[in-house]
């Protein structure tokens, strides 16, 4: 009976393969978990160049958790959580100099409660969505306290 049960779990274990990918230039394409031939854990994307393109966590091929996103050049690109596949909750974006320049409420890919903008570093606006469209836009900090509560932006 043992012995069965090692043979099972053998062949459930085997299942799960890492997995390497290569451009025609030799450098790595992508990296990562597969399970029964669907990306599934942790895996690694990467450009032409060799660069890292984007990070995250799969479950039956889906994105899922907290992915990171970057430039060829290296710089930070966007960050943000995936629920079933789909960009979910903050999303935060950055300029060329490393700082955020934005950020947003998602649901279902599509922008879903505030947007901050930022210009050096400062709040300059923000914006409200609704399922992608836009419904509100304030400019001073003083007129969108008024109007809604900080709490919306946890």
């Amino acid at each position: 009976m043992l012995f069965v049960l090692f043979l099972f779990s053998l062949q459930s274990f085997s299942q799960k393969k890492y997995h390497k990918a290569f451009y025609g230039n030799g450098k790595i394409k992508e990296e990562g978990w597969l399970l029964k031939d669907k990306k599934t854990k942790y895996w690694k994307f990467y450009y032409k160049n060799g660069t890292l393109k984007k990070e995250g966590h799969f479950k039956n091929n889906l994105p899922i958790k907290y992915w990171y996103f970057y430039r060829k050049d290296a710089s930070k690109e966007k960050e943000g959580h995936f629920v079933n596949g789909k960009q979910n909750k903050w999303w935060l974006y950055y300029d060329n100099d490393g700082n955020v320049n934005h950020k947003c409420q998602l649901k279902n890919d599509k922008k879903n409660g505030y947007c901050l903008l930022y210009k050096k570093q400062k709040l300059v606006k923000a914006v409200k969505f609704k399922n992608g469209k836009k419904i509100n836009e304030w400019t001073d900090f003083s007129s969108f306290k008024k109007e809604n509560s900080l709490k919306d932006l946890q």
